[in-house]
């Protein structure tokens, strides 16, 4: 082949090749979302989050993830976190909490949100990531993976980092509605139709364990449900005498067939509506 052909093909190869990422002034916002193709960090001028206070009923999980993010965000060692469990009830409201209320005495801790679908472009983000001084939580919502979904080996670029190592000055918040990110008859499928049953599944279940904490999420009761919604209500200066926020709050939370903190939201919204009350 001659020379000419092969600059052809060198240039091709060149033009379809994503640009590098330019890293963004990390000074500019406290939260990024990445986006690939081209490959980008963009700033988040405002995150949709409540106080870390107002969040009732989950207080082991907010303080174990309180005080690993303080470690993390002072230069010391801290683990990956996967919170898991019941739906609504404040896994991606937590990490947003967490991270607000302690970006307040530490501006360089920022979070970057990835969407689960982005995984295969993680490696980029981390190099992006690693040659800035900040420290970031990486925030992946609401992770699963599903039949033939390879996804899951592009995580492993951040919880096991490879050859170079997980970047020293990232770490990684996950939520799952699956303690082990894959559905259970998934599992117990691939251990009764495969060869090796063990090593079937071994690869993917075992991604949960790379996570040094595992923070679990169960279904409220009704008084820390009613709770909840007092904390909004005080907290945003909507007034509601008990009686009525009690009848109004358990019909609403039955209506839906569920209890739950997304609920309780979901209700003193629609209460600060009918109040006349706006929500800033």
């Amino acid at each position: 082949m001659s020379s000419k052909s092969l600059k052809r093909i060198a240039d091709a190869l060149e033009r379809l090749a994503p640009a590098p990422g330019i890293a963004p002034d990390f000074t500019a916002a406290a939260a990024f979302v990445w986006h690939p193709d081209p490959d980008r960090l963009e700033p988040v001028k405002k995150v949709n989050r409540i106080e870390v206070d107002l969040l009732v009923g989950i207080d082991r999980s907010r303080d174990t993830l309180l005080a690993n993010t303080v470690q993390f965000a002072a230069g010391l060692p801290a683990n990956n976190a996967l919170l898991w469990g019941a739906r609504g009830m404040g896994k991606s409201s937590l990490v947003k909490a967490i991270h607000g209320a302690v970006h307040i005495d530490a501006p360089a801790l920022k979070m970057v949100e990835v969407q689960r679908e982005d995984l295969p472009s993680i490696g980029r983000c981390l190099n992006m990531l690693r040659a800035a001084q900040e420290r970031f939580i990486l925030f992946c919502d609401d992770l699963s993976f599903g039949h033939d979904d390879a996804h899951y080996k592009s995580l492993k670029a951040v919880l096991d980092g490879g050859i170079e190592g997980r970047p020293e000055n990232v770490v990684l918040y996950a939520t799952s509605n699956r303690r082990h990110l894959m559905p259970r008859d998934m599992i117990e499928n691939e251990r009764s139709t495969a060869i090796a049953p063990a090593e079937a599944v071994e690869e993917k279940v075992s991604l949960s364990d790379r996570f040094g904490l595992w923070l679990g999420f169960h279904p409220c009761d009704q008084e820390d449900y009613l709770k909840m919604i007092r904390g909004y209500c005080d907290a945003y200066g909507v007034t509601v005498n008990d009686e009525t926020l009690r009848a109004e709050a358990i019909e609403w939370q039955a209506t839906r067939g569920s209890r739950s903190g997304r609920v309780a939201w979901q209700y003193f919204t629609d209460l600060a509506g009918r109040r006349g009350v706006h929500l800033r």
